[in-house]
Parts: C-alpha cells; structure tokens; sequence
C-alpha cells in the first residue's frame, strides 16, 4: 500500500501535491519506505508519476521502452530529488532513468524502486523461526534478473535500524543514495539495484534508530571480501565453477567416515609454503592447491584441515577472529580458486576439514559488533557477551536470527564448497557461562549453574541439521573439559558431534615425552591413564599449532636428550601416537622435524628436509600413515572397545608398555611394544594369544630411519611358554627409544 497525502500541515507541497517533508525524509537518510516515495505511483487517469532520488544530478530524464526519447524530469528538491509524469501502465511499468552529473558524465539505468525486494513472508517467517537455513541464498548480495533486468538484489538483517542503504562505487558511497525497504514490518530490509554486477564493491549504510548514527558496515553474508587493510564485500558469483568431484561426493553419502582411518594434516595456508616474490608472500589457492595436494597424497594422510580461511582483518589471530563468515579470505585469490582446492583435494581422495569458530567474533567496526546501533548478533549483556581474554564478543546463542545466521553457514561450506567437515574451536568457552570468567563476572543460568543452556541447544541443533543434510560429514569438537557425550547422539542427550579432540592424551603423553627418560618410570601413569576414559567419547589424538606456538617450541624441541636421543624420542613419539586408538592429526612441521616452533610469517622449514635425520623423520610418518590405513586392525578398533587389550601396562620400572589391537572380524592381530628408555631390553617378554610367527612390520629404530639398527630381524615365533594370562609369549629384543609393531602371519 502507498500513502496518499492531502495536504501538508505546513501547508507545502512538492510537485503533484507530495509534501515536502516526505522528501526530507529521503534525503537526510531517514525513510524506512522509500518506495511510497520513490519509483512509479499512479496519478490521474493512465498517467503515472515517477520520481528518483539521484543527490550527484544536475538534471535527469526517463527513457521508456521502443522510444529513443528522453523525457526530462524536474528537480523538485534542491538535493536531487527529480519526478516526471508520463503516460503508462502501473503497477508493472519498464524505464530507464539517466541524469549528468556534476562532471558532466551521463548514466543510465533501470529505476531499483520499480522493482520490489524479493524476500517472501515464508522467507520472514522461517528467519524469524531459526529455521531458514538457506538464507545465505536470500541474504547479502544476490545476482539475480527480475523481470529480464539483471543486477543484484540486496537484503540485511538490522531490526534497529531507523534507515538502511547500500552504498559502493556505483553511487559515491553516498549514504542514502540507495535507501533500503524494511519489509513488512520486519528486522530486515532488501533493495534490487539493476545495472550493476559481479566484482561490485558494496557496503551497508545503518542509521540506528537508537542514536540516530550512522555505521559503514560489511555485508555479514559477503561472499567476498576486499584484501586487508581494505574491508568492502564484493558481489560474487558461486554458482560458475564447475566441479569435478562427483565420485568423492557420492561415496561421501554412502559411508560414514568414522569407519575408516582418519589421519588429518593441519595447515596454516598462509606460512605452509610461501612465495616470497609476492608483496605478500602468498601463494594463490590454485597454486597452494596443486603443491599441497602432492605433498598430502605422497605422504598418505586422508584429509587436511585447514585453519579458518573465512576473511579476517588481523593475520595474527590465524583466523581465528572471523568477520566475514561466508568469505574465504582474499589474502589467497577468489572464491573459485578455493573451490579449485577442495576439488582437486577430493579427485585425489583426500577430504577437507574447515576450522569454524561459531564461538567469537572480533570488535572492528565493520563487522557485526553494534551493527545496527545494539548487540544484534552478541549477548547484550557484558557478563555473557564478551571473551575478554580475546577481546571478543560471544554470539547469542539464543536469539534464533543468530542461530540461522550460524547455522546456515556451516551448510553453506559443505553446499557451495563442498567440504567434508568443520573442527568447531573453543566449544568450552560456548558451553560454559563462568568460561575465563572470575566470580561475579557471570550470572548463573536458570538453575543456577554455569552451563550456558541455549548454546547447548544451539550446538544439538546444529549438528542435527548438518548431518541430516550432508550425510557422511564429519563435525569435531575443540571441547578441553570432561563435559560428558560430546560425541555422542542428541537423541540420547548428547551433543551430536562426531569427534572430540583429547586434549588430555595430549597434554599427558607431551608433558611423559619431556621427562628425561630416567624419570619416565616415575611418571607412568600419564602415558596410560587415557585408556581409562578413550571409550568415553569418540577421539582424535591431536598434535595441533597450539602445542608449537608461544613459546613451547617444536615438537622436535620438546623432546629431551642429545641430537641422536631427541630424534630417538620423537619416533617413539609419532609411533605412540599412530598405535593408540583414535584418530590423528598432526601440524605442518612436525612431520620432519622442524626445530623452530610455528610463525606464521615465514613457510614452515621445508629446507631441512636435504638433511637425512628430517628426510627420515617424514619417511617415518609416510610409512606409519600407510601401515594405518591398510592394516584393519590399525584403525577399526579406533573408537570401539573391543579392538584393544592390554599385554602390559604396568611395568613402569623398565618404562616399557606393550598392547595388541584386532581387527573387526577378530581375523588380525598386530603387537605393539614401547620401550620408553634410551637401555636395550634384551630377552623381553610379552604375551600373545596365537601361536605361529610374528612379522616386525614397523622397528623406530632400524637403520631406514636413523635408528640403531637392533630388533627382531624381521619377526618372532612364539613360544609355548605362558605369560600375561596368555597360553603364549614372545621373547622380544626392544631397541632403546624404540617402538616395535608385529603382525600375527598364520
């Protein structure tokens, strides 16, 4: 409906009886219904008034369709507001409008407020409801035709706002120019801008109802972003590349990946490898693409995961203070060349791991902090609303609009980029209300404890929503407390994840690892507690950038002794690590040895790799990789507990701890020795179920890998001599350092 004005209180009229405080509103930016204002209304007759609102014109016209002629308008406001009254059909009528500015450059296009914003009433409703979770098809900056025109339709959510426009190159950056519609009655505002297109620089202007300012703010559902330090989104096109990975994509449905052997290589894009030729010294996603693929396929890893590459101002923060959550960064090229990654990743069989911080956002003015002049997208509330630790603000997770913008953005990187999982960072600090908080810092929930219960339903919520959608992906909880079924279903009180990072594996083994080997017997237990709680969750053993950054050194560098010990150790290490249930993950760097810990600001030390030690090193994770992914009783017994038994896990006098591992069909037996000090452990033995031979299919220390040599020369028949409660044994020679791993040959 358009309003119909009679009469003026102050007795002014514009042009064809408009008031002119109607006008004023436009153009001092503060009409939330610019088209009762602007575009075509009917008049007299089959006459129909057209007005526009152009602030840089020095005079305009219209152009109807078939006809060369232009028709002048008038200048009816001395700051740009032009009408004309033609004869024509309303309310569906087709014209240009043109104007010279003041440089004497002429334009010409179709008029946006003959076209109205298309967001339905199911679209408001199910936005409103939590539920719209393909609103990134509807929000931002949608390339679109509407009625043969093309151009792009734009659409943001600011229920505060007094006023919204778009602004870009293609109006000055005027706020105003281009007011927004608040659609019926709603939060959020749309406007179809013909004539413009992909690569288009654009921004929201929000003037705040609550004080009347205006804020520059970038698009929250941007497909792109400008290079740092420029902040503008741009208007993408997603729907152009053409994939390549159909096979990936139909297995991935089919079977859960949880089934099978997962062994992820973590990568920072920006310092794996760089190109110092560059202003920047990155490489380009296609570049990256072709090299990163190489390596992970030689080395056998099954999928990389990726420290977040959704655009950040700070290179810092590694990502980790996303603003644009629906961009992958510019630092590396376009849309597309990330797409190129994942394909090329997935033709190769290697799958895709995003990090994805749903838990934070960062306070630069652009983005989502205060958008509309209040805390839309954060808790209002200080005690709730902000990681100071991080100088962060946390999402509310109870407001649904944040729920469907969050949740719509894990779908929207497993729809338009078709990766296979998000690792969610710093679930603790979602789940809990006192997280880094001292007292008085936080108020308690409803029944007075500490859970942040609509976070709780937000992550239930979200992994429901992405495993119903995207069967066979995977979603991986950063969670460092004992917070209980984190991985296990909603449906039986869990959170629905799949996976778990086991923090405390990791800090127990790092902290046994450091200890001076004449020491480890004293500490035993932290290399064998895990196995207490492995089965409480589904796990993945992770050696991430955090344990090599700030000062702990490399993982090279936390291991104790000489040159030739520390080397020793860090096999052990790695061997450990691949024989104990879970799945693995390993930073770039570790898996040759890198001395120095991580620095983003320089490629990881791919140059000791001419050096046989390193060489070695990274022969000994490609070799243990292999044996993990084709030996079944490497990986099936991962999560479940009957593919692992103890031989022994209580000699720590020696520091030596033994364990076998089955297949699913009981049909494989592999024997895993450790011998934690730097003594040979002569006549030693251990156990075993079966009689027959043994094949050492895996010694740390043989010669291939820099070690001493000593072993078993290739196996061990047993002997019918009980030992462990077990009808036979082996009588073992364990290398000092050194992990031995034995196949059952029948």
């Amino acid at each position: 409906m358009f309003k119909v004005f009679q009469k003026n209180e102050e007795g002014a009229r514009g042009v064809y009886g408009f008031p002119h405080r109607e006008f004023e509103r436009i153009v001092r930016f503060e009409e939330d219904e610019p088209f009762e204002i602007l575009g075509p209304h009917p008049s007299s007759g089959k006459m129909v008034q057209v007005r526009s609102f152009l602030p840089r014109a020095v005079d305009a016209w219209i152009r109807l369709p078939g006809s060369g002629m232009r028709r002048p308008m008038k200048k009816v406001h001395p700051k740009g507001i032009f009408e004309v009254v033609v004869k024509s059909s309303f309310p569906v009528m087709d014209y240009r409008v043109g104007f010279h500015d003041e440089n004497g450059f002429a334009s010409e296009t179709e008029d946006p407020y003959a076209f109205r914003p298309e967001i339905s009433d199911l679209d408001l409703f199910l936005i409103g409801e939590g539920n719209h979770f393909n609103s990134y098809k509807k929000f931002g900056a949608q390339l679109t035709q509407i009625r043969g025109v093309s151009g792009v339709h734009f659409s943001v959510w600011a229920p505060n706002a007094k006023s919204v426009s778009v602004v870009g190159n293609f109006n000055h950056w005027i706020p105003g120019a281009h007011p927004m519609a608040r659609i019926h009655f709603s939060g959020v505002w749309g406007l179809f801008i013909p004539g413009i297109g992909e690569g288009e620089l654009y921004k929201f202007a929000i003037r705040s109802s609550a004080d009347h300012e205006v804020r520059i703010k970038t698009d929250p559902y941007a497909f792109r972003a400008e290079l740092r330090p420029r902040t503008a989104s741009i208007v993408s096109n997603l729907d152009r590349y053409q994939w390549n990975d159909e096979s990936w994509m139909q297995n991935r449905a089919k079977d859960h990946p949880l089934a099978h052997p997962i062994s992820v290589y973590e990568i920072h894009l920006g310092s794996w490898m760089r190109d110092e030729k560059n202003g920047w010294g990155f490489m380009d996603y296609r570049e990256l693409a072709g090299k990163l693929v190489s390596y992970v396929k030689y080395m056998g890893y099954t999928h990389v995961e990726l420290l977040p590459v959704m655009e950040h101002p700070l290179d810092e923060s590694w990502g980790y203070q996303v603003v644009n959550y629906y961009a992958p960064t510019s630092r590396f090229g376009d849309p597309e060349g990330f797409m190129y990654l994942v394909d090329l990743c997935h033709q190769h069989g290697i799958g895709v791991i995003l990090d994805w911080v749903p838990a934070h956002f960062p306070k630069d003015s652009y983005g989502l902090v205060d958008f509309d002049g209040r805390q839309i997208y954060a808790y209002e509330n200080w005690k709730k609303g902000e990681h100071r630790d991080w100088g962060t603000l946390v999402f509310d997770y109870g407001k649904r609009e944040v729920q469907n913008f969050l949740i719509s953005n894990a779908l929207f990187w497993m729809d338009k980029y078709h990766v296979d999982g998000l690792r969610v960072d710093a679930v603790a600090s979602i789940l809990y209300l006192d997280y880094s908080r001292k007292p008085g810092e936080w108020e308690p929930n409803v029944y007075g404890g500490r859970e942040n219960l609509e976070a709780v339903a937000f992550l239930k919520k979200f992994n429901e929503v992405v495993h119903a959608r995207y069967p066979g992906i995977l979603t991986i909880a950063e969670e460092s407390t004992a917070w209980p079924n984190v991985t296990r279903p909603t449906f039986s009180g869990g959170l629905g994840f799949d996976l778990k990072w086991n923090m405390g594996w990791m800090h127990d083994t790092l902290e046994y690892f450091s200890k001076d080997p004449v020491y480890r017997k004293f500490h035993h237990g932290n290399l064998t507690f895990s196995m207490w709680y492995q089965h409480s969750e589904n796990f993945v053993l992770p050696i991430s950038h955090d344990e090599v950054v700030h000062g702990k050194g490399s993982l090279i560098g936390k291991m104790p002794g000489d040159d030739m010990q520390k080397f020793a150790n860090l096999r052990l290490f790695l061997g450990y690590m691949f024989a104990h249930p879970g799945k693995k993950l390993l930073f770039m760097g570790s898996d040759f040895a890198q001395w120095s810990e991580w620095n983003l600001h320089q490629s990881i030390d791919w140059h000791f790799l001419q050096f046989s030690r390193h060489r070695r090193i990274n022969q000994v994770v490609k070799d243990l990789n292999r044996l993990y992914r084709d030996y079944p009783a490497f990986h099936e017994g991962d999560l479940t507990t009957d593919g692992f038994e103890w031989i022994d896990f209580s000699d720590e006098m020696n520091s030596v701890i033994s364990f076998l591992r089955w297949s699913r069909d009981r049909k494989q037996l592999l024997i895993f020795t450790f011998n934690m000090t730097p003594v040979i452990r002569e006549n030693y033995r251990i156990g075993v179920p079966w009689h027959g031979f043994y094949k050492e299919i895996f010694n740390s220390e043989a010669f291939d890998y820099g070690g001493c040599g000593l072993g078993n020369q290739g196996g061990i028949h047993s002997e019918n001599i009980p030992m462990h409660k077990r009808p036979h044994s082996l009588n073992c020679q364990l290398p000092p350092l050194g992990v031995n791993i034995f196949c059952f040959c029948p």
